[in-house]
């Protein structure tokens, strides 16, 4: 705030929005010239839904004032009919966090198939209490559970013409599927109808070995627990890095807005070399890649940036929005992890998101 009021003479006034509040707020306010936020920012699943309907101004004269930005599904996202509305704010890539004591105690090293993961997993699920679990995994944690689909060569939807067809049913996506319920019966005590939310916490009440969030997690485990915390890419079926759900968010200037000059004037902030310094060091992706080395080059920073190599979206359809506030995703696997067959599960979710995605 300070360096824009030195850059602009204007005052900076942000506004934090509960997530579960945004895309309402954002409804209410982005149409409104009077209420507007100027620029927003807005996870990269949900920014497709408002390019589509004009509610965000047109970048493409602003873009290369910005520096060669990415990661380029984030700017998929953002584009609308080939011109670019919301551009890269930050990433996250999900990765595994570990208590490095516990796979020391059990006897295990770092698992470099996806199956070894589950092996590793169970081994360490059998080892503790009732409560314990080997891979904290809430059922309804669809964010981090569609990287089982995508290791496998899955998906969620895909755009046959001008039509989504759904494909959690496809045969790549039930092995994955399958896979993860598995693993879920096996391997974690998480609530059924647990979600992604604050997945450190049971990890620092010693509840659970291993957890998977995006690398901004690190700095909320507990420093008693930090001094044993280790770090690697989910791996893939067959070794290397799986591809992951790329957290983050994109931002976007309101097409409502009065105030557009200053707002390409905060937005040259944001894409400044100090900016996104700023960013890198404290753990989240830049979305300049120049500035991605100044993440670290320790086992969290690894992991982070390989992880994101492979990352993934969401479909990028308009529509999506829709799927996440109707808690599709939630719903479809909070039925997996209850032990429901995995094959039916699909093809009713398939048949819903196909309804949801074509409007």
């Amino acid at each position: 705030m300070t360096a824009f009021a030195e850059e602009t003479g204007a005052t900076l006034e942000v506004q934090r929005i509960p997530w579960g509040e945004l895309l309402e707020r954002a409804n209410q306010a982005l149409p409104n010239p009077d209420n507007t936020p100027d620029v927003i920012e807005m996870g990269n699943t949900q920014v497709p839904t408002y390019t589509s309907v004009g509610a965000f101004e047109d970048l493409s004269g602003l873009l290369g004032d910005l520096g060669d930005i990415g990661p380029e599904g984030f700017i998929e996202a953002g584009t609308y009919d080939g011109t670019v509305y919301a551009v890269p704010y930050y990433w996250g890539s999900r990765y595994i966090f570990f208590d490095k004591a516990a796979f020391s105690d059990a006897g295990l090293e770092p698992p470099t198939t996806l199956a070894e993961l589950s092996e590793a997993a169970i081994t360490l699920r059998e080892a503790g209490d009732d409560a314990y679990s080997g891979l904290w995994l809430p059922g309804q944690d669809w964010r981090n559970g569609i990287s089982w689909i995508f290791a496998h060569g899955g998906d969620i939807a895909v755009q046959e013409g001008d039509q989504w067809v759904g494909a959690l049913s496809s045969p790549e996506s039930l092995a994955g599927l399958t896979q993860w319920q598995e693993l879920y019966a096996g391997a974690s005590t998480a609530p059924q109808d647990g979600k992604d939310a604050e997945a450190w916490v049971p990890f620092n009440n010693g509840e659970a070995a291993m957890f998977m969030a995006p690398s901004w997690a690190r700095w909320s485990v507990e420093e008693t627990k930090a001094e044993d915390l280790g770090a690697f890419a989910l791996p893939g079926v067959d070794g290397g890095v799986a591809p992951v759900f790329a957290g983050g968010s994109d931002i976007a200037i309101s097409a409502q807005s009065q105030h557009k000059d200053l707002s390409a004037d905060l937005m040259r902030l944001i894409f400044s070399d100090d900016y996104q310094t700023m960013l890198a060091e404290n753990g989240l992706g830049p979305a300049n890649a120049e500035f991605t080395h100044l993440m670290g080059d320790d086992e969290f920073a690894q992991a982070a940036i390989s992880a994101a190599a492979n990352a993934k979206l969401t479909p990028a359809s308009s529509e999506w929005a829709a799927v996440e506030t109707g808690s599709v995703m939630e719903e479809f696997f909070g039925r997996i992890a209850s032990g429901e067959d995995v094959a039916t599960v699909a093809a009713e979710t398939d048949a819903q998101l196909e309804d949801v995605l074509n409007g």
